[in-house]
């Protein structure tokens, strides 16, 4: 039998929480689920993360961070015109192929929220610092043209409420949606 590193095991851990908080949210999922679900004491999670909000953070720096070199890796080399319909062909492909990761990125939205009607703006800062580095990220892909990237942004958005909502292909909605393709629906 093979031993995991910390390092090994604490990656095990904020792919599980990904999963976990996408389904249950910030505050409905158990710091138990996500040890089970791992295969991990509780307190052997809280020796690789003080606390839930850690997981919490940690896993949806990660959707932040994949999502971001999906678009970095998808627009490289292309102009503003092909870099949008690439990356949005891409995200897609993306959140059809992992429905945790839209379901992750909506948590994220839920508890920065929240956390700031509560008062901790620590905990949104951070949230933030993440989305302003995907949004850095489209920019520049976008030429650095406010407009373009609000617009790709916004587009974005309406996909994750549309398809969180479980609106299918073949609805009037999508019509006209992006020139290229109709959006793809997550497997449910």
């Amino acid at each position: 039998m093979v031993r995991m590193s910390a390092e090994e095991r604490r990656e095990s851990v904020i792919r599980a929480a990904m999963v976990e908080f996408a389904r249950g949210g910030y505050k409905g999922t158990s710091t138990e689920a996500i040890a089970k679900r791992v295969g991990v004491s509780q307190p052997y999670l809280f020796r690789l993360f003080p606390d839930k909000r850690a997981i919490f953070l940690a896993a949806s720096r990660r959707c932040c961070e994949e999502t971001t070199e999906v678009f970095r890796a998808t627009s490289e080399g292309l102009d503003a015109e092909e870099a949008v319909h690439a990356m949005g062909q891409a995200y897609q492909a993306l959140i059809a192929e992992d429905p945790d990761k839209l379901l992750m990125q909506m948590q994220m939205y839920v508890a920065t929220a929240a956390a700031e009607a509560a008062g901790d703006t620590e905990f949104g800062g951070e949230l933030r610092a993440c989305w302003m580095e995907m949004y850095e990220t489209v920019h520049l892909a976008m030429g650095a043209d406010v407009d373009e990237t609000t617009t790709f942004l916004a587009y974005g958005m309406l996909v994750n409420v549309l398809v969180s909502m479980g609106f299918r292909p073949d609805h009037r909605v999508w019509s006209g949606f992006y020139d290229s393709a109709q959006p793809k629906q997550p497997e449910r």
